[in-house]
């Protein structure tokens, strides 16, 4: 009996309470806030915005950047082929490397994920070819994802295929290739795949790209590793890999490459 008179008064104490509770509360807005903002109250200042000083030259590294490329040497790279050889390509007057062909591609020696990365680059000096024979490379992100470099100059080959593209998957949103004998610029902004933990994908690759200043691919989703023949998708879960440059037989040339780790 006892047992049951304090599991009332407990009851009543509740049923008190959340009256009371109730009583707080209004349907009409107060005629003054109960607290005013003040500017400072979406002030936020730790931490402090890291400085990065820029180049003096649009286009060049900037304090932070890692320098895969500035003239001098190919310390930065290796053969694809066998990454204990030293990159074969040739660097011409201390200013530009070129593709040997028949060598294979090169690839960096750091692996990285998210990235911003400027390169340079140009069709070979003797113009010759069609299509996809004409001044073709390409550049790898995660070694897989192959963002297209040709001389596509009133050059015709498939839309996908051509500068700009994110090879057999997207096609640029215009077609900005300077030239021949001209230097041409990308300038990347990469979003690495993310995976879960059972190894299944979680979110695709996205880039944004602009050639020679023109946007041509705005936060494009990357289907998957690029392929030559079949479509393209994310067969295995992976994590920071090398930037690659291609060896398609042409002597396609490139200068001042570097990217920042994002």
């Amino acid at each position: 009996m006892k047992l049951r008179v304090l599991s009332i008064s407990v009851f009543a104490v509740l049923v008190s309470f959340g009256v009371e509770a109730q009583s707080k509360y209004s349907s009409t807005p107060p005629e003054v806030s109960p607290m005013p903002m003040k500017p400072e109250m979406t002030e936020i200042w730790e931490p402090e915005v890291s400085v990065v000083t820029p180049a003096k030259a649009l286009g060049d590294a900037p304090s932070d950047a890692i320098v895969l490329f500035d003239g001098t040497n190919l310390n930065e790279w290796v053969s694809q082929k066998d990454s204990s050889k030293a990159a074969p390509w040739k660097i011409i007057d201390g200013k530009y490397f070129e593709v040997e062909p028949g060598t294979g591609g090169i690839r960096t020696k750091m692996k990285f994920g998210d990235i911003q990365l400027h390169i340079e680059f140009s069709a070979p000096d003797k113009v010759e070819g069609v299509s996809q024979g004409r001044g073709n490379s390409g550049l790898f992100l995660q070694n897989r994802y192959e963002l297209q470099i040709l001389d596509s100059y009133q050059n015709r080959t498939y839309r996908n295929g051509q500068a700009g593209s994110i090879y057999k998957d997207v096609a640029p949103l215009v077609n900005a290739m300077r030239s021949p004998l001209e230097w041409n610029t990308y300038d990347v902004i990469y979003t690495a795949p993310r995976f879960k933990a059972d190894g299944t994908l979680d979110a695709k690759a996205r880039i944004t790209v602009l050639h020679n200043g023109v946007l041509v691919q705005n936060n494009t989703t990357i289907n998957g590793n690029t392929f030559y023949i079949g479509l393209h998708h994310y067969p295995e879960a992976h994590g920071d890999d090398f930037i690659a440059l291609q060896d398609h037989g042409n002597k396609t040339q490139f200068r001042n490459i570097w990217l920042r780790k994002l």
